[in-house]
């Protein structure tokens, strides 16, 4: 953490990786509640789902995007 380089590395880890896990956790997700790997990947991977549907509903209910967008988007898919 004393190089420039590393310093680099953790601001852009921070911008990047950490707030949606910071996110998830204050949405009230704090552990998991099945046993297994592919059960605690499927379970997560649900948690994520829902924190990304979230943001959607909360930029098209704010204007910030229009559903005709979304719309598009789907078609090029």
């Amino acid at each position: 953490m004393e190089t420039s380089e590393a310093k680099a590395v953790y601001e852009r880890r921070k911008v990047i990786a950490e707030p949606p896990f910071g996110q998830i956790k204050n949405s009230g997700f704090r552990s998991f509640s099945l046993r297994g790997k592919e059960k605690v990947e499927a379970e997560f991977s649900l948690v994520c789902t829902v924190h990304n549907f979230k943001k959607i509903v909360k930029k098209a209910s704010t204007g910030s995007i229009r559903l005709e967008d979304l719309k598009k988007v789907r078609k090029a898919a």
